[in-house]
């Protein structure tokens, strides 16, 4: 990372589950380069006492944004599944929290801050700055770092701790996150 973590910081890893990664249900392409990045992040942020946040879908088995239910996306994260696991490598430290989304069967969720309460308990923190990585640029990571910033939080995306799904669509999701106020680092 081209920084250091401050007080007032967290790491927000965003869905580095297995059916995101290569072999995966709806394997993000290099999806799982992200995972050194990310451990290295994960790292500094425990020698600053920076807190960690890793949020995952966690979906129904006949979830509304699944193909057969006439949404978009193969059958995915569906929890309690090898699929929705974290990446083994991953180096989830004991304590982080983790946020779930898309547990209800009729409600698609991309962010980790829409319905999940994260911003609320970000602020009971007093935490004003996240960095952000994870999978998938274009989707989730793209609905997190959106609604952090319409919540008030600066946001910084670590641009190689994250992979699209649509990777021509990687250049346009950085650029409008960067134009909405997200420094990328």
């Amino acid at each position: 990372m081209s920084r250091r973590f401050e007080i007032g910081d967290a790491l927000m890893i965003v869905d580095v589950q297995n059916d995101f990664c290569p072999g995966g249900a709806l394997a993000v392409p290099e999806g799982d380069q992200v995972v050194p990045v990310i451990n290295r992040a994960i790292q500094e942020a425990l020698d600053k006492g920076i807190p960690i946040i890793a949020s995952r879908d966690w979906h129904p088995e006949h979830h509304c944004s699944f193909e057969g239910q006439g949404g978009p996306w193969p059958p995915h994260c569906i929890r309690h599944t090898e699929g929705a696991a974290f990446h083994p490598e991953l180096a989830l430290p004991e304590g982080v929290h983790i946020v779930s989304k898309g547990q209800s069967q009729d409600k698609d969720e991309y962010s980790a801050l829409g319905v999940t309460g994260l911003g609320d308990w970000l602020r009971q923190r007093e935490i004003s700055r996240l960095w952000v990585g994870g999978l998938a640029q274009d989707v989730c990571v793209h609905a997190t770092v959106m609604d952090a910033l319409k919540e008030g939080f600066e946001v910084c995306l670590m641009r190689e701790g994250t992979r699209p799904v649509q990777p021509e669509k990687g250049i346009e999701t950085v650029a409008e996150m960067r134009s909405a106020g997200a420094e990328v680092v």
